[in-house]
């Protein structure tokens, strides 16, 4: 059972990577600019945001097999949805219904699904489990990004450009359809064997306030998503989508190795200590990248953020499973998925403005200030909480 998520997580990673550069180009190619491009990005992460919500309050009356091969499908009719339209609305529509993820994470309906078959590990295994998790994602995501050059050869050999671009999201949908085919592979439990008179109970407190710092961690991150970052490079320096797609590798590849590293610091230094002393320094790279004085360093900037960025990623979710009780587990992924959701939402659309006016600059700096608040709130208020299990 494990093993088809993780094989699943892979598949969705090199979706997830590879349209994450395409969007911006395909937006620009369609005509649209950057403010369309933060509304479609802020469109897709609220939209994630309310399915993830529905699967907290409601998911424990459905088995959890029937509502992941209904969020495969979700993705392949997402795919099909931007590979068929231009206009702004339709595309907004689909990007607010469907399971677009224009960030290097996993920010999607399918996170809190993944996250509740995972806990069903050992306590003992859990954290080096979520790592390998989010390794893949990140790993596969890298190769996605890589791929993202194939529209500019495609091109080279006598395609349209947005031809080209329209068959990435044709591949998005084709890869949802094979999820889709390993979920049905997947044996047939209940999200909960013991349904709570409540989604939360004991743990309630301790959820919403691990939520509520999570969301501003997350509407820093929104500021600099992938797709916002790609259409950056390429405002600011010209770069290519094949240029794009190759930095991007190796930003995802940097990002899945660190990943392997988490819990073997985590083991020693604890999980919150882990969270916040690597994301410090990759905050303040993003931020030392708003002002760097030429391309090349501006890049090793940020791929020295890269390193550092992700090795909170596996460390949060085994920790919001361990403080948690086991019934409480599927509400409690998605109550602290959901307030990250929308709070990421509301600011890729303010880059877009930004990026608009000309403040190139500004969302780095902003993001990389949050980020490093939300790192000193969470170590004061959790360095103290023990694990449950």
């Amino acid at each position: 059972m494990i093993s088809l998520v993780l094989v699943a997580r892979s598949l969705r990673g090199f979706a997830d990577g590879c349209i994450a550069v395409v969007l911006p180009a395909y937006l620009l190619a369609l005509g649209h600019g950057e403010i369309e491009v933060g509304l479609i990005s802020t469109a897709t992460l609220f939209g994630s945001a309310f399915t993830t919500l529905a699967i907290g309050r409601w998911g424990n009356r459905f088995p959890i097999r029937r509502l992941m091969l209904a969020a495969a499908l979700l993705m392949a009719a997402t795919g099909a949805g931007f590979a068929g339209l231009s206009s702004l609305w339709p595309l907004l529509l689909v990007g607010f219904v469907g399971t677009l993820n224009p960030s290097s994470g996993d920010a999607s309906v399918f996170m809190p699904l993944d996250h509740t078959m995972l806990a069903t590990a050992p306590a003992e295994r859990r954290t080096a489990l979520f790592a390998r998790y989010s390794f893949l994602g990140s790993a596969f995501g890298a190769l996605g990004a890589l791929a993202a050059g194939a529209p500019e050869w495609l091109a080279s050999s006598g395609w349209s450009m947005v031809g080209a671009l329209r068959a990435m999201f044709i591949l998005y949908g084709a890869i949802g359809v094979a999820v889709w085919l390993l979920y049905l592979r997947l044996p047939n439990p209940r999200i909960e064997d013991h349904r709570p008179a409540a989604p939360l109970g004991p743990s309630r407190g301790i959820v919403w306030r691990l939520a509520g710092l999570f969301s501003i961690d997350s509407f820093a991150g929104g500021l600099t998503l992938n797709s916002l970052l790609a259409l950056w490079l390429f405002q600011r320096y010209g770069m290519s989508l094949a240029a794009a797609g190759a930095f991007f590798f190796w930003t995802g590849l940097l990002g899945a190795i660190s990943q392997l590293v988490a819990p073997l610091l985590a083991r020693r230094i604890g999980l919150i200590n882990t969270m916040v002393f690597t994301h410090i320094p990759s905050s303040l790279f993003l931020i030392a990248a708003a002002f760097a004085s030429s391309q090349q360093l501006t890049l090793a900037c940020l791929l020295a953020r890269s390193l550092l960025s992700q090795m909170d990623v596996p460390a949060r979710g085994a920790f919001v499973m361990s403080v948690v009780t086991p019934e409480e587990r599927p509400a409690a992924a998605s109550f602290t998925s959901v307030p990250r959701s929308l709070a990421a939402a509301a600011s890729p659309s303010l880059t877009g403005v930004m990026f608009a006016a000309g403040a190139m600059a500004a969302p780095l700096v902003i993001c990389g200030v949050l980020k490093i608040a939300y790192d000193l709130a969470l170590l004061t208020a959790f360095r103290r909480v023990q694990p449950r299990s």
